[in-house]
């Protein structure tokens, strides 16, 4: 498009067609995102499934080694679906979504009611809202060695005059929609990475409690939980460089890159405050290089 056909707009019609540029470059750039995030988890399904199969023999993991690459595997996969899913276009028209069947929580399982109501039970109109009824949903907690319940009962309430339905919001949880509690996601978080309980035990020790979850399901929760944190995780990343003095030191570990027959040589780096600073923290940082930036 040449400048002479931007001769008869006036100004506000420039700025209105810059902002529409800008906002489709935008939808751009995030479907770029999206594709390149798909793309990461082939690859990323692909090359494991390659080290399975074509690995010398003296390269070749053990069942308890494959456990914990399956561990790995699903929660890196699991924390990829959940980036897809906040970068993936809105559909055009909402379609009925089918909704795997949930089994039923162990009915010996203490539960916990905790009711949601609305602070105003009276309609704008000026009449008294009537209870209609109530929506129940149930979460899993947990605490060592014992498993409750959280059933959570919204109240339905109406007014007969005008027919206006209140009801207290869904309260906000880490997954949208999940089982588990934010203390069974802590409990789940801090025994794998904390007290380096991998999830295959973890699944023993829960089935001992009285419920088996999968180690496939413990996986997903842990790739999501990365994701939720991860703006804190970068928040503190930030707050820790901006220090005055800051040690790094870098741990090399094998990384089999997509599309290679072999591994190539990739860095942790620990970031850590001088002693003598308030703060307490270390960062870590994945980096295929040693690049400087």
């Amino acid at each position: 498009m040449t400048s002479a056909c931007f001769d008869h707009l006036t100004p506000e019609q420039l700025r209105e067609l810059a902002a529409q540029l800008m906002q489709r470059v935008a939808s751009l750039d995030q479907q770029v995102h999206y594709h390149k995030t798909r793309s990461d988890q082939l690859a990323h399904e692909i090359a494991v499934l390659k080290r399975h199969r074509f690995a010398r023999r003296s390269e070749q993991l053990g069942a308890a080694q494959i456990g914990l690459l399956d561990d790995l595997l699903d929660t890196d996969i699991a924390a990829i679906e959940a980036e897809l899913e906040e970068l993936a276009p809105a559909p055009a028209a909402a379609e009925p979504r089918r909704q795997p069947r949930r089994t039923a929580l162990p009915p010996q399982f203490p539960r916990t009611l905790i009711h949601h109501e609305p602070g105003n039970t009276q309609c704008a109109c000026g009449c008294r809202l009537k209870r209609i009824g109530e929506d129940v949903s149930e979460k899993l907690d947990y605490t060592p060695g014992v498993f409750t319940v959280e059933r959570h009962v919204r109240g339905k309430w109406v007014c007969e005059r005008c027919e206006t339905l209140t009801q207290a919001p869904v309260p906000a949880q880490v997954i949208d929609k999940g089982l588990p509690t934010a203390g069974l996601l802590a409990q789940v978080m801090v025994a794998k990475f904390a007290d380096h309980l991998p999830l295959y035990r973890q699944e023993r020790i829960f089935a001992r409690s009285g419920l088996a979850i999968p180690r496939s399901t413990l996986a997903q929760w842990v790739g999501r939980c990365g994701v939720q944190l991860q703006p804190l995780v970068d928040a503190l990343r930030d707050i820790v460089l901006e220090q005055n003095v800051v040690h790094a030191d870098e741990t090399p570990v094998q990384m089999l890159a997509p599309g290679m027959k072999k591994t190539q040589r990739a860095y942790v780096w620990a970031y850590v405050p001088s002693p003598f600073a308030g703060l307490r923290a270390v960062v870590y940082d994945f980096s295929p290089s040693r690049a400087g930036e």
